[in-house]
């Protein structure tokens, strides 16, 4: 069974264990983040964001495009880290090749600062994430025109014949709504800190207790809850979706532990993406 929490204005659905797989919808922005297990009511979004090449995460890009075929989707956008563009292609082929048929994909290779336009005024940047290998977070925003400020006392008859004339009234603005950074370091917090100001931050929180240190997360390239918290004053998120738990914790253990230690500050804001009962999908 899917898990799903509602942040903000948007819903996260999807499953993510840490080491095991990961793979997250946001329905209301058309995208998929991640592909490590393939779901089938995910099959028909049209963008997928691949974080990085880890086996969690994009092992079952093949599959997914498979059950697209299946329902007659065209090949759909895959963004993912350029580094790992040509492995990736490489590996579609392989598997075309053991089913015999085509895999048609369009893939869209981004570096840390790119931008790309989704239609729609929707935008998506990337940030470099610290792992062990080629990874990126990614931020979707919305950019809008606004009228500057010393011209917002004028009529619309002449805003109309300044902008017919060629004059620049406005100025563009970027909505920060929601922005997804698994497998990293903290670091990327301060690396890219617009972070702390989407909208919604999906986060990942591989180790929570003691079982495993800030040093062992660290080492591994993950986070620790203790150093979440321990800048709980930075984030100036509306909700922070904590998600990639260690399978060493049962969903219960996820749920009890955060409930307990969450600071007052991030109480009202903290989404645990976790089934709130039983056992890990699987």
């Amino acid at each position: 069974m899917l898990t799903e929490v509602s942040a903000g204005p948007y819903t996260v659905r999807g499953i993510s264990v840490g080491g095991v797989y990961t793979s997250l919808q946001v329905p209301e922005l058309g995208v998929v983040l991640d592909a490590g297990v393939p779901i089938r009511s995910f099959a028909g979004t049209d963008r997928i964001f691949l974080s990085h090449g880890h086996s969690d995460h994009a092992s079952a890009l093949g599959s997914l495009l498979g059950i697209r075929t299946l329902i007659g989707k065209a090949p759909p956008q895959v963004f993912l880290p350029a580094e790992i563009e040509a492995p990736v292609r490489e590996a579609l082929a392989v598997q075309g090749r053991l089913h015999r048929t085509e895999t048609h994909v369009e893939t869209v290779p981004m570096r840390p600062g790119d931008t790309h336009h989704l239609g729609h005024g929707l935008w998506v940047r990337a940030f470099r994430t610290h792992h062990t290998v080629p990874s990126l977070c990614y931020q979707f925003l919305r950019r809008v025109s606004k009228l500057r400020p010393e011209h917002q006392s004028l009529p619309p008859q002449e805003i109309a014949r300044r902008r017919k004339a060629g004059e620049d009234l406005f100025d563009e603005v970027d909505h920060l709504e929601l922005a997804y950074a698994t497998d990293t370091l903290s670091r990327v917090l301060e690396t890219a800190p617009s972070l702390l100001d989407s909208r919604v931050l999906i986060l990942e929180c591989t180790f929570i207790d003691s079982k495993r240190t800030v040093q062992d997360a660290q080492e591994r390239s993950h986070i620790h809850l203790d150093e979440i918290f321990a800048r709980a004053e930075l984030f100036q998120n509306e909700a922070l979706v904590l998600m990639h738990f260690s399978q060493a914790y049962s969903p219960e253990e996820v749920h009890s532990t955060l409930q307990a230690r969450v600071p007052e500050r991030l109480r009202d804001r903290l989404r645990v993406f976790a089934p709130a009962s039983g056992r890990w999908f699987g």
